[in-house]
């Protein structure tokens, strides 16, 4: 058995990412679950950066504060503080903070399998 307590405060934001992210998980030595947290600014987006979908990959936002713009081929969704987004594998989305929000969107990222399968979606 393992038991592992992480503060995202003390992991290093991950570089290159079009938003701050960190990876809970690996800090945690998880193998079946990818956990991050990310720190998103008005005008930028949760990485994968545009709009993209997973083979097999489900993935799910919990937005802890702000709030959340998801657009999908057929939608724009905004997920309030207290919920969450699922996107089924092969469902096509883009997670951003919209241009002209007044605040900063803390966000809880999920992915299982943790695996890099997102593929860009030029639908």
């Amino acid at each position: 058995m393992g038991y592992h307590v992480v503060d995202p405060d003390d992991l290093d934001p991950e570089p290159d990412r079009p938003s701050e992210m960190r990876y809970v998980s690996e800090a945690a030595g998880l193998e079946h679950l990818g956990l991050r947290v990310y720190r998103v600014d008005p005008g930028e987006e949760i990485p994968l950066s545009g709009m993209h979908y997973h083979d097999e990959q489900e993935e799910v936002f919990y937005v802890r504060s702000g709030t959340l713009s998801v657009e999908t081929p057929g939608d724009l969704f905004r997920v309030e503080p207290g919920q969450f987004f699922v996107a089924e594998p092969g469902s096509p989305h883009r997670a951003h903070v919209a241009d002209d929000a007044d605040r900063q969107v803390e966000v809880v990222g999920m992915g299982a399998p943790p695996q890099s399968d997102g593929h860009a979606y030029e639908g």
